[in-house]
């Protein structure tokens, strides 16, 4: 066995896995996420999962020059049950109406995150709304590429680094597929995520049936709540007050390679970035409603085509890159690393989950 890239660098994005015809990439887990690892016994050598990896090939940038918007859906309903502005759900209708499939992240019933497809509008619900777990890929890359093949449309969302795996592993351009990231903080292990949904159900004897990462109906958008249902309670935690998201926010949890992300710039390798635009309360006090905004960056000529059909449904206004960088650096700047990570992920295996809490969220 035998690693592709060094752990370190690698994201995950699976596009080795995905492109190996022989299944020699076997997938082991290490420091609580998954890792690609050849099979010498079955490999033949054909290289392709190195040519894939858009790390090791440094998949430029477009330099397109990016256009920005502070976008809101002007559906109050669909804003409401969406993290920021509400704008993927019209991207996304915008595809399906074409007959096309759109790809995201949704929960499967063992609340894992799951990249899967859809080709109906009614279940855009699936994929909306915020996963603060990397993603498995599975078979995405190989399927959207039949699709791609088939001349159907695509939408393809996901975090820069798996945007950048699908497209280092398609290997050319297709015009009916589109792209969409977001401007990410860095991805938590699924392994803590199980791990915490499981003391969570223990504590309460109950076993949890959903989540809702950002719920704003409650407080707004700024003060958002996370959402557990239980087989026979609900519960809103404030996102200050939730243990994994205290992990997250702490950067204790994140995989290796986010914290010197290769995929940070204003300059992306998608047609669309979607973030929630922090700041604007400041920045355009007048656009600001507390129920979401989200920002609108195009950053190709596909990006500002899908803008066009969309926006005589969203109210708009033009937006200052500068204030993005702002107001959330992470569009640019990879997190600072956690000087305990490494001891966390080693108590997270030996020590009991209580005990996590106490020694690493004490203050």
């Amino acid at each position: 066995m035998k690693e592709i890239i060094d752990k370190k660098e690698c994201t995950g994005c699976m596009a080795c896995a995905n492109i190996c015809s022989k299944n020699a990439i076997n997938i082991q887990e290490y420091c609580a996420f998954q890792y690609p690892i050849i099979n010498e016994e079955i490999c033949i050598n054909c290289g392709l999962c190195r040519k894939v990896c858009p790390i090791i090939n440094n998949i430029d940038t477009r330099k397109y020059e990016i256009e920005v918007y502070a976008c809101k859906n002007k559906d109050d309903e669909i804003k409401l049950k969406s993290s920021s502005g509400g704008i993927f759900t019209l991207i996304a209708e915008e595809i399906l109406e074409q007959g096309g499939t759109v790809f995201g992240a949704r929960f499967n019933e063992e609340l894992e995150v799951i990249h899967d497809y859809i080709t109906k509008k009614e279940d855009i619900e699936r994929f909306r709304g915020s996963k603060y777990v990397q993603s498995k890929i599975g078979d995405t890359y190989k399927n959207v590429k039949k699709i791609l093949e088939n001349g159907s449309k695509v939408l393809f969302t996901g975090t820069p680094c798996q945007v950048g795996g699908l497209v280092s592993f398609l290997g050319k351009k297709y015009d009916n597929l589109y792209t969409q990231d977001i401007i990410c903080h860095g991805v938590p292990s699924p392994k803590l995520w199980k791990k915490y949904l499981k003391y969570l159900q223990d504590k309460k004897s109950s076993k949890i049936k959903n989540v809702n990462f950002r719920r704003k109906d409650l407080s707004g958008w700024n003060t958002y709540k996370i959402n557990y249902i239980y087989d026979n309670k609900e519960e809103n935690i404030s996102h200050e007050s939730d243990v994994y998201l205290k992990f997250f926010l702490k950067n204790l949890c994140l995989r290796e390679s986010c914290y010197n992300c290769k995929f940070k710039s204003i300059y992306r390798i998608s047609d669309i970035t979607l973030a929630d635009f922090w700041g604007i309360e400041d920045v355009k006090p007048e656009f600001y409603d507390n129920k979401g905004v989200s920002v609108f960056i195009i950053n190709s000529n596909k990006g500002k085509e899908m803008f066009e059909k969309i926006k005589n449904r969203i109210e708009y206004e033009n937006a200052d890159i500068n204030d993005i960088i702002k107001y959330n650096p992470c569009i640019c700047d990879s997190v600072q690393y956690n000087s305990k990570r490494e001891e966390f992920f080693l108590d997270l295996e030996n020590i009991e989950f209580n005990k996590l809490i106490n020694k690493y969220l004490n203050d």
